[in-house]
């Protein structure tokens, strides 16, 4: 009886695989990010190599930048599908330009902006009796913040040229920086310890490292928004709590110049400093995002003269694709 069954049970298994049909094409996306690749992207980086990205159905192509790329402005003309934004400021200005662009999740809930000190320096209010070292972007940004609500001076500024030299120089100097990677070179230039003052942790709110994409695209297709959310929130938690050293070596292949120690460097300060999982992440996951949050950051913003209050900074984000707690069982 169970051999006169068999081709019956082929027939089934043929029809099965007919009505099933072939296996459904991965959508490809790109992602473009805003510099070179380092473990500051080493979330998105692990969502290909582990295979989340494919777990989600997404082809993932990861667009790195650096200082001949500008691929923010890829993102509008849809020649990239998602763009790693560095602030909210862009955000606010993509409205203000009518820029047809949101952000759909933060994945750093911290940024990373930092002042670095000599050893002397007590508390950030000693800064203001030091000469800071500020690019132009930060003069025009997180500075006039600085000089809003702590009384910074511009006076005190003098330019940052992305080289430490003129900080380890000058003893009654700081400099700017990202507390993931500038304080790394002070320490083997210098050969001591910065001290950090992380602006972030005195009132500078803006979420980092975020993901953007079009408007057309939300209204569109939240269906593939929502997966690549949540896919990279997912390879957030496993990049910070997992195994991710095939995440670092891609990131060196994509950046010769990075090396392991300063990958360790970076990921031991995020983790420290709560760059990435900290604060409304720690109940509402990676990548989360609230209106009280941002609203804080704007009328911040409005106050130092940076941004305008009559932009409609709601429009510059949406929470719909976040606070879902995806992912929150992989945190170690």
């Amino acid at each position: 009886m169970r051999l006169a069954f068999r081709p019956l049970a082929a027939l089934l298994a043929l029809g099965l695989a007919i009505l099933a049909g072939p296996a459904a094409a991965a959508d490809k996306v790109t992602f473009g990010t805003n510099w070179v690749a380092q473990a500051e992207h080493g979330g998105f980086y692990q969502a290909v190599v582990d295979g989340t990205y494919a777990k989600y159905g997404l082809d993932v192509t990861i667009l790195p930048g650096g200082p001949q790329a500008n691929n923010r402005l890829l993102l509008p003309v849809g020649k990239i599908d998602f763009y790693m934004g560095a602030n909210m400021l862009q955000a606010f200005s993509a409205v203000q330009e009518k820029i047809p662009t949101v952000t759909v999740a933060a994945i750093f809930q911290k940024d990373p902006q930092v002042f670095l000190a000599h050893p002397d320096v007590a508390k950030f209010e000693d800064l203001k009796t030091r000469t800071i070292f500020v690019s132009k972007e930060g003069i025009a940004t997180y500075y006039q913040w600085l000089v809003a609500d702590y009384g910074f001076s511009e006076k005190q500024v003098k330019p940052y040229a992305f080289n430490p030299a003129p900080f380890l120089a000058d003893k009654n100097s700081a400099m700017q920086g990202y507390i993931t990677s500038e304080p790394f070179a002070v320490e083997k230039q210098g050969g001591f310890t910065p001290k950090l003052f992380l602006l972030a942790d005195y009132g500078f709110d803006t979420y980092s490292t975020t993901i953007e994409t079009r408007t057309e695209l939300v209204a569109q297709n939240p269906g593939l928004v929502q997966r690549f959310v949540d896919a990279s929130i997912v390879g957030w938690y496993n990049y910070l709590y997992g195994n991710n050293a095939k995440a670092n070596a891609l990131i060196k292949r994509d950046n010769p110049e990075m090396t392991d120690e300063m990958i360790a460097f970076s990921i031991d300060k995020m983790k420290a400093y709560g760059i990435v999982d900290s604060g409304e992440s720690l109940n509402a996951g990676i990548g989360s995002m609230t209106d009280a949050h941002i609203k804080s950051f704007f009328d911040k913003m409005v106050r130092a003269k940076v941004v305008n209050g009559d932009i409609d900074y709601k429009a510059s984000y949406t929470t719909k694709f976040v606070n879902k707690g995806v992912g929150k069982e992989l945190r170690k």
